[in-house]
């Protein structure tokens, strides 16, 4: 089992830990201590510097520096990945704003975690709270080496990106989807009755 080493950068930073007994990933929270400042950048791109006061508050499309008080060992052949948090997402709109972190075993600073609001409120987050989560990624050995030979289909697929389930007309884009399908029993059903137009015609 490999370790995970983690240096405090303050001592009142609390370390991270896994909720649950089977937990993929171990929680980041943000840790304020010590700092004064906290940085970003607006929606309009905007570089800005505010006062931390151990709250930040993130306004609609601010993408923030949120500092996790961590400095982190990682073992070389491995990797960190920083991961959204669910219940921000969902209830907050507090997601990465770059997707995915990737933490490299040679980066030996503190960690930050890129969050953005996409809701349309102001959100304040306060020391303690948990932003993000992580997990410690086992990297896979490989070389890139370049090809003379371009490579051929593999399978069906023959467009590009974004080109399964859709059809490319020109002005216009088709979505291939497919015919939903009849159950048995609607039919196997009897068709409606015809019903006849008029009075019934009078017996002689």
């Amino acid at each position: 089992m490999e370790t995970l080493k983690v240096y405090r950068t303050n001592p009142q930073v609390k370390l991270p830990k896994k909720q649950t007994d089977q937990s993929a990933c171990f929680d980041l929270a943000f840790q304020g201590y010590g700092k004064a400042t906290y940085e970003g950048y607006s929606n309009s791109n905007k570089n800005f510097k505010r006062t931390m006061n151990n709250q930040i508050v993130i306004q609609p499309g601010d993408r923030v520096m949120v500092p996790t008080g961590l400095i982190m060992d990682i073992p070389a052949g491995y990797s960190v990945r920083l991961h959204a948090r669910s219940g921000a997402s969902l209830k907050q709109g507090l997601v990465l704003a770059n997707a995915e972190g990737v933490i490299d075993a040679d980066y030996v600073q503190e960690v930050m975690v890129l969050v953005y609001n996409i809701s349309g409120n102001a959100i304040t987050i306060t020391t303690g709270d948990r932003i993000a989560q992580a997990e410690l990624v086992k990297d896979a050995e490989y070389d890139i080496v370049e090809t003379a030979i371009r490579p051929m289909l593999k399978t069906n697929r023959t467009g590009g990106m974004g080109s399964t389930g859709v059809t490319d007309n020109g002005n216009s884009i088709t979505l291939n989807i497919p015919e939903p399908k009849i159950p048995d029993f609607v039919k196997k059903a009897e068709p409606p009755v015809k019903r006849g137009r008029g009075r019934p015609k009078k017996s002689a």
